[in-house]
């Protein structure tokens, strides 16, 4: 039943003089602290580990019981954590189930599939880096550099499957890794039905070419596929979006693997002038809150703009099925803030560095040259973030809490190893012998000085 109660979100309004404590507090909330868990996900960690651990002590315990204990502490966290009895044969998915989801979904679901996939490969492609090449000639001699990319071999993909199905989830994490030229990726999901029971889930892991899916999940199949267990083969890297266990997880394994980030809630800035609707305002801030958790954030000066996207956010929560857990979302982590004028909207916005950034005006070219910490930036009136969720070419999987200040969005890019190759003949290194020879005298370093002079004539 829908909350009738006013909506009680944070207003801000920059001129006032607490302003600065309000947008610290809504900072400091959404920065990747590790705390953002529900009351019902306290409660079962008591009822789990009998005593009130925090996450990152759930994690670290949850971890090196699979570290060290393999697919027996992967499968009991399994039944203890998803309440599903799994063995290591049941917990693969196999290709006959694959190719059944596949034939169980409607052949509408799979055109689109293909589309998105079309799409991203295309874009994800066109930000690919070329190997470089430098030739200099030294002392009559040639050194040539080169900046030679190769694809990671193998990769794992978090995919979640605990409140709704993520298909897209998929797509925006397999799809830039294959067209980088990833040849191994294995997906692990929860064994739900909104996971790996799930038909539209599994039809898009056949569609695009995966063959290798776990029904595992949580910090557990984080830990499986660091360290390897039996039936999983650890991975180089692992990417995708998950709740706060799972991005502790992968905050504890990285080292051992690479990851793409430590991702929070979902949250969303909607970067508003007098041209922009309130009604597309408040649906923008709620797609993103109806995660629960996530954020939705207004920053406008057009001081009439406040209360219109409120009475257009109580309007649309009223009809929303997640409307009430939308509106949890909206009262604990978002906020409408009154900036003095478009300058200080743009260095709030660079601030709090968000995950999406919508420029909601008529000139959002204007805007983006003021900007630069953002994850994904959505222009004009007609692009919602729903846009890059599900089918632009961007990878969905972007910097979130702040991180976007210096964190990137998920692109194949990533999914490249990267080494320079360096060949000098005997002329050139004798040319540059000197310049080595002073930095491994000013450093202490005599073999450094040593492995070249022995190369040279006497």
């Amino acid at each position: 039943m829908s909350d009738n109660s006013p909506l009680k979100i944070t207003s801000i309004d920059c001129r006032q003089s607490d302003a600065k404590q309000l947008l610290k507090e809504l900072r400091d909330k959404l920065s990747p602290r590790g705390d953002v868990v529900s009351e019902a996900g306290k409660q079962r960690t008591i009822e789990l580990f009998g005593e009130a651990l925090s996450p990152r002590e759930v994690v670290a315990r949850i971890c090196e019981e699979v570290r060290t204990k393999g697919v027996d502490a992967l499968l009991d966290y399994t039944a203890r954590l998803d309440r599903k009895q799994l063995t290591p044969k049941t917990m693969v998915v196999s290709r006959e189930e694959l190719q059944a989801a596949s034939k169980a979904v409607s052949p509408e679901f799979l055109d689109t599939v293909r589309r998105i996939r079309d799409n991203v490969d295309e874009f994800q492609s066109a930000v690919l880096p070329q190997n470089a090449k430098v030739v200099r000639q030294v002392n009559g001699g040639t050194v040539e550099l080169r900046q030679r990319y190769l694809p990671m071999k193998r990769i794992g993909i978090c995919v979640p499957g605990g409140a709704a199905a993520y298909p897209s989830t998929v797509l925006m994490t397999a799809v830039p890794a294959m067209t980088a030229g990833v040849k191994e990726i294995a997906v692990v999901v929860p064994p739900t039905d909104f996971g790996g029971y799930n038909n539209d889930m599994l039809a898009t892991c056949h569609e695009i070419g995966i063959t290798e899916v776990y029904r595992v999940g949580g910090a557990q199949a984080v830990a499986a596929l660091a360290y390897g267990v039996e039936g999983i083969r650890r991975v180089d890297k692992i990417v995708g979006p998950g709740n706060l266990f799972v991005a502790l997880a992968k905050q504890r394994v990285f080292g051992d693997v690479d990851i793409d980030s430590i991702a929070g809630p979902s949250e969303v800035i909607v970067l508003a002038d007098e041209t922009a609707n309130p009604e597309f305002v408040a649906a923008d801030l709620i797609s993103q809150a109806e995660h629960s958790p996530g954020s939705g954030v207004l920053v406008t000066w057009h001081a009439p703009l406040i209360e219109q996207v409120k009475q257009a956010l109580e309007n649309q929560l009223a009809k929303l099925g997640r409307g009430d857990l939308a509106r949890q979302s909206l009262e604990d982590y978002g906020a409408l803030i009154l900036a003095r004028d478009q300058q200080e909207a743009a260095e709030l916005t660079d601030l709090l560095a968000p995950e999406h950034l919508h420029i909601s005006m008529d000139d959002a070219e204007s805007m983006l040259s003021k900007i630069q910490n953002a994850g994904a930036i959505f222009m004009g009136h007609f692009t919602p973030v729903a846009l890059g969720d599900y089918i632009a070419g961007p990878s969905h999987v972007l910097p979130t809490g702040g991180t976007a200040r210096f964190a990137n969005g998920l692109a194949s890019t990533d999914f490249l190893k990267r080494s320079s190759v360096i060949c000098y003949d005997q002329k050139a290194l004798q040319g540059d012998a000197d310049r080595v020879r002073m930095m491994a005298e000013k450093e202490g370093l005599t073999a450094h000085s040593a492995s070249v002079d022995i190369r040279l004539p006497h």
